[in-house]
C-alpha cells in the first residue's frame, strides 16, 4: 500500500480516506441494487403469472399495484416508505425495529417494489405474446396447464423479456442514487461527502459518473452476451 499512498501524497481530494468513502458507497449500491432486483424478479415471476388469470379479483389488485407503482415517482415512495414506518402502532416494539430503523432496508423494501412493478408488466407482456401455435403443440403433447407454463411459456416469454429486462436493470442502477437522500451511503452520498468537505463538486461527481459508466456497460456487456446465447437460434445461419 505504500505505493498507492506515495501516488496519492500530492492529491488533495482523492485520498486513500475518501477512496474508501467511494469504496463503501459502491458496495453499499452493488448490494441495494442486486438485493432488490434479485428479490422484485422473484416476485414478478408469479405476479405476472397471476396478472393474466381471468378471475378480476385476481388480476385487479396486481394491476392496482403495478399501476401504482409504475406511476408515482420512486423518490416519492421512497419517502413514503422510510418516513412513514413509524406511524405503525407498534412497530418500535417488534422485532423488525432494529432494521427498519437502519435507511437500507427502507430503500431495499422501496426499491424492490418498485422494480417488481415494472418486471411483472415486462413479464406479463412477454407471456401474452408467446404464440399460440406453442401452446397448442404443447397441449397435442398432453402437457398440463403448469407444466406447459413451466416448460413451454416461461422460458420463451424469457427469450423475448431479456432486452427489456436489461434496460430495467440499467434503470435501477441509475435510479439507485436517489439512495442518499435518506442518508445512505450510496455512491451519490459518498460524492456529496466528498464536495461537503473539499467543495470540489466537479471531481467529486464526475468519479461517480464515470463508476456509474463502468457499471452500466458491465451490465450492457453482459445483457448482450446473454441475449447472443439464448437468442442464437433467431440469427440467421451463414452457408
Amino acid at each position: 500500500m505504500e505505493w498507492f499512498n506515495a501516488l496519492l501524497a500530492d492529491n488533495r481530494i482523492f485520498t486513500p480516506n475518501t477512496l474508501g468513502f467511494y469504496w463503501e458507497g459502491l458496495v453499499t449500491t452493488t448490494q441495494l441494487v442486486f438485493l432488490s432486483l434479485l428479490v422484485g424478479l422473484v416476485l414478478a415471476v408469479p405476479l405476472s403469472i397471476l396478472r393474466g388469470s381471468k378471475h378480476k379479483w385476481i388480476k385487479l389488485p396486481i394491476y392496482t399495484y403495478t399501476y401504482v407503482f409504475r406511476g408515482t415517482p420512486l423518490l416519492i415512495q421512497l419517502y413514503i416508505i422510510y418516513y412513514g414506518v413509524v406511524f405503525f402502532d407498534g412497530i418500535q416494539e417488534t422485532f423488525l425495529w432494529p432494521m427498519l430503523r437502519e435507511a437500507f432496508y427502507p430503500a431495499l423494501i422501496a426499491f424492490t417494489l418498485n422494480t417488481a412493478a415494472y418486471t411483472t408488466e415486462i413479464f406479463h407482456g412477454a407471456i401474452k405474446s408467446t404464440a399460440r401455435g406453442e401452446i397448442e403443440a404443447a397441449r397435442a403433447y398432453g402437457m398440463s396447464p403448469g407444466l406447459t407454463m413451466r416448460r413451454i411459456i416461461l422460458p420463451s416469454a424469457f427469450r423475448r423479456a431479456l432486452p427489456a429486462y436489461g434496460n430495467e436493470v440499467i434503470f435501477m442502477l441509475h435510479a439507485s442514487a436517489i439512495a442518499s437522500v435518506v442518508t445512505l451511503m450510496d455512491l451519490t452520498g459518498a460524492a456529496r461527502f466528498v464536495y461537503a468537505r473539499y467543495y470540489a463538486p466537479f471531481e467529486a461527481f464526475l468519479f461517480v459518473a464515470a463508476i456509474y459508466l463502468c457499471l452500466t456497460f458491465a451490465i450492457l456487456f453482459f445483457f448482450r452476451w446473454l441475449e447472443k446465447r439464448l437468442l442464437a437460434h433467431l440469427r440467421p445461419q451463414s452457408g
